[in-house]
């Protein structure tokens, strides 16, 4: 269109922009002076107006503080609603200020000036409806999916504020504290056992010991160069070994380190930051850490921070699906997920790690939204159709679908299963959903996973769409011991084969130990092309003080007393 075509939008004959539209859209009428509107500039000035309507809406509708904009502009506001003349400068102020400035300065323009007045009012009016055109222009070019998850983000700081009103440190419920179970200050009888025990000891000291005097308040100590280490999966976060190491001290009867460690959880640990955290590794060990540690010992500041710090990780759950962020900023609240997990999915082994812990924070809260998160995430699986009966390891967090077919029970989906299994003993038994998921899954994982090898190594092997990978990690082996301590509670006639099954598992990860030059097992082992057991690619071949197994062996040694399980600990100690 030619530039002068525009000319009648802006020309008295349209006596504004009442003329423009009466002439313009009114009747369809041709007018006879050269100011008269063409067909092609009626539909340009209708489509102008179109979209200042649809703006116009959309700062009605979708701005948070619209409102407040309306009030500003529409009406004049009572001296009573004015903000306090202590208020902080925000959008919008600008103009307030410049006749406070003037005013202050003695300068034309103070209040009592009618002109002055009405340079401010439309001055304000004018920023005011410019900063509406722009955020209503912002919300209208976001994704439905993406409208939606704001809107439910504000609704979550909304409830996220009422919690920290409601759950404030000084008002936190009294807690009956169970009496711990088990053997409390007893010795073995047997001497060699004892020694043993003196040694674990002394390796834990040792430990403690160089952490403090090297690396004290940091997240992690590099034994080699002997200086700190704070891993980016914790953020600013610091003190994981002091948190994650209270209940070992505790058991150890370490009382002097479990004080100094107590006295730094009191002064220095901290989660007032600006901080990208892996919600995962901080639950795990901050939060589960906090709590063993009040269960242990009753010390209130335990509880204290595992509640602060619990309220800190909700907004992760801020998602369409409930399923929450791997990542999340503690300070904004904005979650993420890895950039390599299958086109930013949530991880199973991630989210399904939460559950224990939360329900523990809403008993020691008083506050229930803990357990409703989690209990949530078990509402989406259950809603799930799980191919073979199989849990996959990644879970899109917006759509609350999987993402690709890969099962694993070592990386990426292991204790997932294991949290099952503890929700339902951990309940005293009563909470039979998780007992049904736990046995469900393990009955797909024997009949999809589990092999035998030649020789008659049993193993977990990986499901990746319908096609096995002959390789188990070192972190499946906690397997065993899981098998084994459910076993009480499996389904008529299965509690032998259960309890053998974990004794298959647990021999097959001692041989992948055994069959090392070092005696220490690798991060994974293949039974594929002729090879058992035995790590056969280099970036498998190494040990990173995994628990695993000895973890298996433990679960064995309590519940069958057979010694070799005691055996092989102790060569893993001596290796």
């Amino acid at each position: 269109m030619p530039v002068g075509g525009l000319s009648p939008l802006f020309s008295p004959a349209g006596s504004g922009l009442g003329g423009g539209l009466g002439g313009g859209l009114g009747g369809g009428r041709k007018g006879s002076g050269p100011a008269a509107f063409r067909l092609t500039e009626k539909f340009v000035l209708l489509l102008v107006f179109s979209a200042f309507i649809t703006l116009c809406f959309g700062a009605i509708f979708f701005l948070p503080d619209s409102s407040k904009l309306l009030s500003g502009v529409l009406f004049h506001s009572s001296p009573a609603l004015q903000p306090p003349a202590d208020r902080k400068p925000g959008p919008g102020a600008r103009a307030e200020d410049a006749a406070d400035g003037r005013a202050r300065r003695g300068e034309e323009g103070a209040p009592g000036d009618p002109a002055a007045a009405l340079e401010d009012n439309l001055a304000r009016i004018r920023e005011n409806h410019e900063r509406a055109l722009r955020e209503a222009k912002e919300t209208l070019q976001k994704l439905p999916e993406e409208i939606q998850r704001d809107i439910l983000m504000e609704k979550e700081k909304v409830a996220q504020d009422q919690l920290s009103n409601r759950v404030g440190f000084k008002m936190l419920p009294p807690v009956d504290l169970a009496p711990l179970v088990g053997a409390i200050d007893g010795e073995p009888a047997d001497a060699a056992i004892r020694e043993k025990r003196e040694k674990i000891k002394e390796m834990m000291k040792h430990a403690w010991n160089n952490y403090k005097r090297y690396a004290w308040g940091k997240n992690e100590l590099k034994p080699v160069s002997k200086g700190g280490h704070s891993s980016s999966l914790f953020g600013n976060i610091q003190g994981a070994t002091i948190v994650d190491a209270l209940d070992t001290l505790f058991i150890m009867k370490m009382k002097d380190e479990f004080e100094e460690a107590k006295a730094w959880v009191d002064e220095n640990l901290n989660f007032n930051m600006n901080a990208e955290v892996s919600v995962f590794e901080v639950n795990i060990r901050f939060v589960g850490g906090l709590i063993s540690a009040y269960y242990l010992s009753g010390e209130e500041i335990f509880r204290k921070k595992a509640v602060e710090l619990g309220v800190k990780l909700l907004p992760a759950f801020h998602t369409p699906s409930g399923i929450p962020w791997a990542l999340l900023n503690i300070k904004s609240g904005i979650g993420r997920n890895w950039p390599w997990a299958s086109g930013g999915s949530s991880i199973l082994a991630e989210f399904g790690t939460l559950h224990l812990e939360f329900i523990h924070l809403s008993y020691l809260s008083g506050n229930p939204i803990f357990a409703d998160k989690v209990m949530n995430i078990r509402t989406v699986l259950n809603n799930l159709e799980k191919p073979q009966g199989l849990y996959p390891n990644y879970l899109n967090p917006n759509s609350g679908q999987w993402a690709q077919y890969h099962v694993s029970v070592g990386g990426l989906g292991d204790s997932f299963y294991e949290y099952l299994l503890k929700a339902w003993l951990m309940s005293d038994k009563t909470d039979l959903q998780a007992k049904k998921m736990y046995f469900d899954a393990i009955k797909a994982i024997e009949t999809h996973l589990i092999r035998k090898s030649r020789n008659g190594l049993t193993y977990i092997a990986e499901w990746k769409g319908g096609l096995l990978e002959h390789k188990m990690g070192h972190l499946t082996c906690f397997a065993g011991g899981m098998f084994a301590l459910g076993a009480d509670d499996a389904p008529e006639g299965l509690t032998q084969h259960y309890l053998q099954l974990g004794a298959e598992i647990a021999r097959t990860c001692h041989e992948s130990y055994n069959r090392t030059f070092v005696k220490l097992g690798p991060e994974a082992f293949r039974f594929d092309g002729g090879v058992e057991a035995i790590a056969t690619r280099q970036n498998e071949k190494y040990y990173i003080l995994r628990p695993e197994v000895v973890e298996t062996y433990m679960y064995m040694w309590r519940l069958t007393h057979d010694p070799k399980y005691r055996k092989w600990a102790w060569e893993a100690v001596e290796a």
